[in-house]
Parts: C-alpha cells; sequence; structure tokens
C-alpha cells in the first residue's frame, strides 16, 4: 500500500518558475520534496545580469528537475527597469529606503509574463501546478509578489484554459516562501539540502558571477544568513 501511494505520488507534475535565485531554488526543493515531477522554467528575457542563468541550470540539475526549460523574450523592448535598461542599480540603502516606493528594480509586468508562460506549460503538460517563490516579507515592494495578486492570477488562470473551463485540470499556484522571512527560507532550503553556492540572488554581479554585497537583494540575502545563524556561500566582489 505504501509503494503505491508513493508512486501516485510522484507522478505529480508541478511547473516551477527558476531564477537561480535563492527564493526561487529553495521553491523548487519544496516542490521536488511533496513528490512533484518538476519542471523548471527561467527566462532569457533581456536582464543585464546573464549569470542568474547558469545558477538556473545547476539548480535544476543539482535539485533533479525533469526539464528544464529557458524561454527567449525581450522586455529591453519596454525599459523602466535597471535590470533590463542603463539605469543605475539602487545600493546601500536601508531597510526603511527599501520599502518606501516601489524600486527602479521592478520590471513591469515580469511576474504576469512569466506566469503566463508556465501556464501554457503546465496546460500542455497536463500539470495542475505552478509554482513560484514570490515573498511578500523581506522583499523590495514589488507589486506582483503579493498575495492579493497570486489569488487574482490564479482566478484568472482557471478561466483562460481550455483544461480548466471543459472541467479537466483546475490550477493552483503555490507560494510557499510567500509569508516567510529571508532566514526562515535559508533553514528550510538548507534542511532540504538546497546548495546556496550554487544560487545567484544579486541584482548587479560582475562577470565572473560574483555579487557586489550592496544591491537591495543583496542586502537582504546577507541579512537572512545572519538571521538564520547559517554560514553564506556566497561569493562577492
Amino acid at each position: 500500500m505504501t509503494t503505491k501511494k508513493t508512486a501516485i505520488k510522484n507522478s505529480k507534475k508541478a511547473v516551477v518558475l527558476l531564477s537561480g535565485g535563492l527564493d526561487s531554488s529553495t521553491t523548487l526543493a519544496i516542490a521536488r520534496v511533496e513528490g512533484f515531477d518538476v519542471y523548471a522554467m527561467s527566462f532569457r528575457y533581456g536582464q543585464r545580469n546573464r549569470m542568474e542563468l547558469i545558477s538556473a541550470e545547476n539548480i535544476a540539475k543539482s535539485l533533479g528537475a525533469k526539464q528544464h526549460n529557458i524561454i527567449d523574450i525581450d522586455l529591453r523592448l519596454f525599459g523602466a527597469s535597471a535590470l533590463t535598461a542603463d539605469i543605475d542599480v539602487p545600493k546601500d540603502r536601508t531597510e526603511n529606503e527599501m520599502s518606501e516606493n516601489i524600486p527602479i528594480t521592478y520590471v513591469p509586468a515580469r511576474n504576469t509574463i512569466f506566469l503566463s508562460y508556465a501556464l501554457a506549460w503546465a496546460e500542455v503538460l497536463e500539470a495542475d501546478t505552478i509554482f513560484i517563490g514570490v515573498n511578500a516579507i523581506d522583499y523590495s515592494g514589488y507589486p506582483d509578489c503579493r498575495p492579493e495578486y497570486i489569488v487574482a492570477y490564479q482566478q484568472m488562470a482557471n478561466l483562460a484554459t481550455q483544461a480548466a473551463v471543459e472541467g479537466k485540470t483546475k490550477l493552483t499556484i503555490r507560494t510557499p516562501l510567500i509569508n516567510k522571512t529571508k532566514a526562515e527560507i535559508i533553514k528550510i532550503g538548507t534542511a532540504l539540502g538546497v546548495d546556496y553556492s550554487l544560487t545567484l540572488s544579486c541584482y548587479d554581479p560582475d562577470t565572473e558571477g560574483r555579487a557586489c554585497s550592496s544591491c537591495d537583494s543583496c542586502q537582504l540575502r546577507k541579512k537572512g544568513f545572519e538571521d538564520a545563524d547559517v554560514p553564506d556561500p556566497t561569493r562577492y566582489q
């Protein structure tokens, strides 16, 4: 009986959005431990930091993703973000400064675009779950990381696909880290065997993939390791 249940559990499929950063890598590990066959999806979207895709590939292999697709799109066409345009990445900001306004590192509609691609692949795979590592606590104020956004997108998704309309598959968007601090996320990932030395969270790494240590993302990551009392394996400039 136990063997049969395990076999059924392991037949589940999920699409996991994987950036190569700390949160998405931990999310992939959670999906795997919950028994999903993981189909990881990353994007070459015109980001100035291409090193994160190397991290995504390494994490997908390390954590046993069934398949890893890297999708080519070009959000540089719209600009207006320090991650895609020739705009300085904010450095050395306080936590209060990080939370005052939506930062220039916000990429317009990025999660909406990424989730739409994940939705299409999930329908083809006949997968009923998408995992995304959004976080509404230790984050930089992005509007598409909020719980109400995910709820609204899930509702829309189930109105938009043939599988849902015909009653074959109702999609669920899982956000297991949305109410976790960075320290809690790191503790979870460490327990699940995530090799954080493979991950890259920095908004402005150098050509060797070393983190800048002073952008918002680096500061939140460093504080997370300190608060979790876990050695930080990040390579800094």
